[in-house]
């Protein structure tokens, strides 16, 4: 260790001094040691808050003061602009002192800071995915003089990359600077919350040609301060109203909501927190029901709002607020603030509903409990009071069933989800096919092909599928065939490159911009008409005019509260879960965060599955003519179950197929029992009568990408077989169902 501290430069150990660290910690000697002394890539994960950066970033400075380069040295690519804004402050001095200059550079950052690195390309540059493939485009003649001696890739929260197209986009990225250079320089990624390492090492280092280590770290003890409570919506019963350890006067005030908005406001109305929620639609919400909550009992609005669709400077006013200690201030957020944006000491993280996944729980946990104090996080539930004939999928309280599989699996198992792996991306193949020739400017295609297909997220991708995929992208005017039969891009493919919206391969809206006088509030998707009133930022406005042409709406502020909704992906749940969930239901154990309310209901949940007999036989009788089947499948293999189901409904005369995410599925069945159904999935699976491709239907168009529009339908459906079906996970439950009977 002692050895590690004399190898760093005099900068960096007076770094160590100041900050009065009497050792260095184990994530800090490992990161060390590979770096000072391999030439491999590292992949560092540890806990939140346990020094990731500075692990690296200490030896990368003193490589990079002992030999200077002479371009940029370092490049760190981020995936959001407020994490590049916000990263390095903490290391700001050292930086300083090692005399290496920063650069950010995306969309919010002044040409003049551009220009000048344009000008002496050197230090570190940190950039976005979306500026590096403008870069790449638009300077691709410049790359060697900017990147010619680039030692260090530096890519940080690698576990929201990973399977994603954005994240395939930076291989491609890494790929082509390393072949315009002539070599791969380093990688090292950083994550807290990485579920297969060696996965995410693989997909760190494809395609640089080096080994990628993954240091052993010592797992820390888990010390959390967690609860979970429930309420039912509109029951102001004083039995679930009771605030958190608050003073009498706050307990004696009858809620002004529903019990759970009240018990929400108390949990964190004293209290530096962060309120997070699945969706900007439950966020905005949320933070009008606080506001509205502040202004009835007269008391401090501290509400701030953080999402994608706000502008940059209301986003920037709670990261500013946060951080500032003198400030008592409640942020309401969605995944936004899940990553490593330091926003200084939290109290208390506030979860409404449940994370979708054990992953997210563990980035928002680790968001509180800096400075040697244990992470605390409020989980609070609330749905329908049940009536009489409420049907028996929804007695079960699926959202506090997730939340405890969640932590239970990562409690006993340290279970995280792997990373996924997208094996036919053919909407980045579109995207990165325009962007290669856009760079290079005219190419053959047999070129084109060798050139693109060596990109590492396209190694599984059949050259004959590339074939059909640039035969369309001719016939559409992307390409155009010249009289030398080179290709170029075409009328359509400019179009496309034209907008600054072309470097970005995730999907975004023809979004309108809110203004109020000469404030940008941020953008919705749909314009409403003037004098209706919609809710963003946390408040709601009155539409006074519309500039269609300009996508611009000009609004005043209302008092009131509303919904609004934007469409919205939550992701994908692993299968893990919905199995813990199930044990959750077949146990008897207390779960010691569990609150009264909470564990009330819990108590209830059990007691309905074991006499409706839902744990013993997977497929129910709900009466007449009505099933429900409980899968206990993640999103893929459920995807697939529903798709079989739905293959050999004529034959058993089933309709109305109904579901709720993964939880159950519903449908009435005229012909035939439980048993007959149960025994023709398990046939048809033994006899190899089900494969993936039969059960994407030939008039179905499965979009789910940016560029998938322009994808052809007979390539999109092989894709949705192969990366959104999991048939063999299907297939070992349908065989389990059987034996149930």
């Amino acid at each position: 260790m002692s050895d590690i501290f004399e190898r760093y430069p005099p900068f960096v150990q007076e770094f160590i001094y100041s900050h009065g660290w009497e050792t260095l910690r184990e994530v800090q000697v490992a990161a060390a040691e590979v770096i000072f002394d391999t030439d491999h890539n590292l992949l560092l994960t540890s806990s939140t808050a346990s020094g990731k950066t500075e692990a690296a970033f200490f030896p990368i400075l003193s490589d990079l003061c002992e030999r200077p380069p002479h371009s940029i040295g370092v490049l760190y690519i981020a995936p959001l602009k407020s994490l590049i804004n916000d990263q390095f402050w903490r290391i700001e001095e050292l930086l300083n002192e090692s005399g290496i200059p920063v650069t950010h550079w995306h969309g919010d950052v002044a040409q003049s800071h551009k220009k000048k690195l344009l000008e002496r390309p050197q230090g570190i540059l940190q950039i976005t995915p979306e500026s590096l493939e403008a870069m790449l485009i638009n300077r691709s003649n410049d790359i060697v003089r900017l990147f010619g001696d680039l030692r260090y890739i530096v890519i940080d929260e690698i576990h929201t990359l990973t399977g994603s197209d954005r994240g395939n986009q930076i291989l491609c990225q890494l790929s082509r600077i390393g072949h315009i250079i002539g070599y791969h320089p380093r990688r090292v990624g950083l994550s807290a919350t990485i579920g297969d390492a060696q996965k995410a090492a693989d997909w760190l280092g494809a395609g640089s040609g080096r080994m990628t280590v993954v240091p052993k770290l010592e797992e820390a003890k888990i010390h959390w301060r967690l609860g979970m409570e429930h309420f039912y919506i509109q029951n102001s019963k004083a039995d679930q109203a009771t605030p958190p350890k608050e003073s009498a006067e706050a307990a004696a005030t009858p809620p002004l909501y529903d019990a759970g908005y009240s018990f929400m406001y108390d949990c964190v109305k004293d209290r530096k927190s962060l309120v997070f929620s699945n969706s900007r639609e439950e966020t905005e919400y949320l933070c009008a029901t606080f506001r509205q909550i502040a202004q009835k009992r007269r008391e401090q609005d501290v509400f701030l709002i953080h999402h994608g669709n706000l502008s940059a400077s209301i986003r920037e006013e709670a990261e500013m607020k946060m951080k500032d200690e003198d400030i008592m201030a409640v942020t309401c957020a969605t995944v936004t603030m899940e990553l490593g944006i330091d926003i200084g000491r939290l109290e208390r993280i506030l979860q409404n509903q449940s994370p979708n996944s054990v992953t997210s729980f563990l980035q928002r946990l680790g968001r509180s409990g800096r400075r040697g104090q244990p992470p605390e996080m409020m989980m609070v539930f609330r749905e329908e009071d049940p009536l009489p004939n409420t049907p028996l999928p929804q007695l079960i309280p699926w959202e506090l069933l997730k939340a405890i599989a969640i932590v239970q699996l990562y409690i006993e198992e340290r279970f995280i989800e792997p990373p996924q792996v997208r094996r036919l991306p053919f909407s980045l193949l579109f995207h990165q096919t325009l962007s290669v020739l856009a760079a290079a400017g005219e190419l053959s295609l047999r070129r084109l092909a060798e050139r693109v297909l060596a990109l590492p997220p396209f190694a599984d991708v059949p050259k004959e599928d590339y074939k059909v995929l640039i035969l369309s992208m001719l016939n559409n005017d992307f390409l155009e065939m010249t009289e030398e039969k080179t290709l170029i891009i075409g009328l359509a493919g400019e179009r496309l490159l034209r907008s600054f919206k072309f470097y970005a391969v995730f999907k975004d809206s023809e979004d309108y911009t809110v203004r109020c006088g000469s404030d940008e509030i941020g953008t919705i998707t749909t314009p409403p008409p003037v004098g209706d009133r919609f809710a963003l930022a946390g408040r709601v406005w009155e539409v006074e005019e519309l500039d269609i042409q300009h996508k611009l709406i000009y609004v005043k502020s209302v008092e009131g509260k509303m919904e609004v909704s934007w469409p919205g992906d939550y992701g994908e749940i692993h299968t893990r879960i919905l199995q813990r969930m199930r044990r959750v239901l077949e146990e008897d154990t207390v779960y010691p965060y569990l609150k009264p309310n909470a564990q009330k209901r819990l108590e209830q949940a059990r007691h309905v599955a074991r006499n409706t007999g839902m744990l013993n036989h997977s497929l129910v009788h709900l009466g007449g003519y009505s099933w429900c089947l409980f899968p206990w499948l993640g999103t893929r293999s459920f995807r697939t179950l529903r798709k079989m189901l739905r293959q050999y409904a004529p034959a058993l005369q089933i309709t109305g197929i109904e579901y709720e995410g993964c939880n159950y599925i519903t449908f009435k069945m005229s012909r035939g029992n439980d048993y007959e159904l149960i025994t023709t999935l398990a046939n048809a699976v033994r006899q190899g009568r089900v494969s993936t491709e039969d059960l994407v239907s030939s008039n179905e168009i499965p979009v789910f990408e940016k560029y998938d529009d322009y994808v052809p339908a007979d390539l999109l459906r092989h894709a949705y077989a192969v990366d959104k079906l999991s048939l063999q996970e299907a297939s070992e439950r349908i065989l389990e169902m059987e034996e149930e009977y």
